[in-house]
């Protein structure tokens, strides 16, 4: 599954046990895979502030996870010929997105732990906010060159009354430089083609003998061309319209036809640049990164993977990528990394605000194994920490702050801190 809990219990003997327990009944039961989350020691600063932070990291969590969406839906636009391979390019400082979860260790070059809470929100809330900018200029412009570009190519497949006609016409259909003669396109339906050849001459006064020549069709009728002395258009129009013949609008200007093919030619080639294949493609599965190295200890026994690349490697790698897939890869992971990092410190706010001081408490991801499962491993958990309800309500705290989480339904209420955290970026 795509799908990871995280929860948090108080540091002392007795919910450390319940820990444990909780970890033998999950395994034994196959109910999830679970592994401790390392949270570094912040600087708890006032009540009054972690309140305040506990409501604004609300908002830059559902900020973060929808800003991650928005890019994941990006890259499957832009890699519209290649969408198998967009989970392989969803990475997590250079590793798949599960691997990055279960191995966290908070980035302290990045986000230094020593600095007062607020200010390691405020740098995570900034450097969100700068990636959604840039997504949406570059987005916007993407979006306008393939709406461009879908507008002349449904001018190139439309019927004969509404396609351009640059890619059917060629010089020699026109009598071109002339004083006194003017050639015309007439659309004529099937149906009408005998009556049109027997007709097209006498329809007005100086049309050109013979002077007629079918050019295209398409399932409703065919382009005819008509030559005939420029002074009598007007009437010649008339009569054809008259006879369910319709004169097509179009001055043959080899320019402008030129100019014309070669947007269309620019257009494609700048779209495709937008995504080409890696020449050096993505380490697929890659399991090290030299910028984020893990330390995890497990509740259970499975091996992990090592560490790797930074994201400045990682882009350098992809410079046979086209310019906006390159950027949404890169950003992406930056966004994904901060959105976890987010997670992190709505454990801690919400675990000091539940628990109370001195800050003792013990942080695990539980990965589900399956989604049939999760009922009974949430009864399991709900059981194993029931404990806690009393602990919260006798809370340290003063009774007259609202505590975040403390005024849920009894449907919704978790007697542990509980946070969701969802992979399926695509669903």
């Amino acid at each position: 599954m795509s799908e990871f809990w995280l929860i948090s219990a108080p540091g002392d003997k007795e919910n450390l046990q319940a820990l444990e327990r909780m970890n033998t009944v999950t395994s034994k039961s196959n109910l999830s895979y679970n592994t401790k989350f390392a949270i570094p020691d912040f600087k708890v600063g006032t009540l009054d502030s972690l309140v305040g932070l506990s409501d604004e990291l609300g908002k830059l969590d559902t900020f973060a996870e929808s800003l991650i969406k928005r890019m994941a839906q990006s890259v499957v636009e832009v890699m519209e010929d290649s969408k198998g391979k967009v989970q392989e390019n969803l990475l997590a400082n250079g590793v798949d997105l599960t691997s990055f979860v279960t191995h966290f260790e908070w980035d302290m070059a990045k986000y230094p732990a020593k600095q007062p809470l607020v200010n390691v929100v405020d740098t995570l809330a900034k450097q969100l906010a700068q990636i959604e900018s840039d997504l949406k200029s570059r987005t916007a412009a993407y979006s306008a060159l393939k709406t461009t570009l879908e507008n002349l190519e449904k001018r190139s497949t439309g019927n004969l009354f509404t396609r351009t006609l640059s890619d059917i016409v060629s010089k020699e259909d026109f009598v071109l430089d002339s004083e006194y003669l003017v050639t015309l396109l007439v659309i004529v339906p099937k149906p009408s083609y005998a009556q049109w050849r027997k007709t097209y001459e006498s329809l007005s006064d100086m049309v050109v003998p013979r002077s007629t020549k079918l050019i295209a069709e398409d399932n409703e009728g065919g382009l005819f061309t008509v030559t005939l002395f420029l002074k009598v258009i007007d009437d010649f129009k008339i009569k054809a319209k008259e006879n369910k013949f319709t004169v097509r609008e179009f001055f043959y200007d080899e320019k402008e036809i030129k100019r014309e093919r070669e947007e269309m030619t620019r257009l494609l080639s700048d779209k495709k640049q937008q995504y080409q294949t890696s020449c050096v493609a993505l380490k697929k599965g890659s399991s090290t990164y030299r910028d984020h190295k893990v330390k995890v200890t497990p509740l259970g026994n499975p091996d992990r993977p090592a560490a790797g690349q930074t994201d400045r490697e990682r882009e350098s790698e992809g410079e046979g990528e086209g310019p906006l897939l390159r950027w949404l890869k890169v950003n992406f992971s930056e966004a994904f990394v901060a959105w976890i990092h987010i997670k992190a410190l709505r454990v801690f706010v919400e675990s000091v605000l539940r628990y109370g001081l001195p800050v003792n408490f013990q942080a695990v991801l539980l990965q589900p194994h399956k989604k049939s499962a999760t009922k009974r491993l949430r009864e399991v958990l709900n059981s194993v920490f029931r404990h806690l309800d009393e602990v919260a309500a006798a809370s340290i705290l003063d009774a007259s702050v609202e505590i975040p989480g403390l005024q849920l339904s009894n449907q919704d209420y978790f007697p542990y801190v509980y946070f969701h955290i969802d992979l399926g970026l695509l669903d």
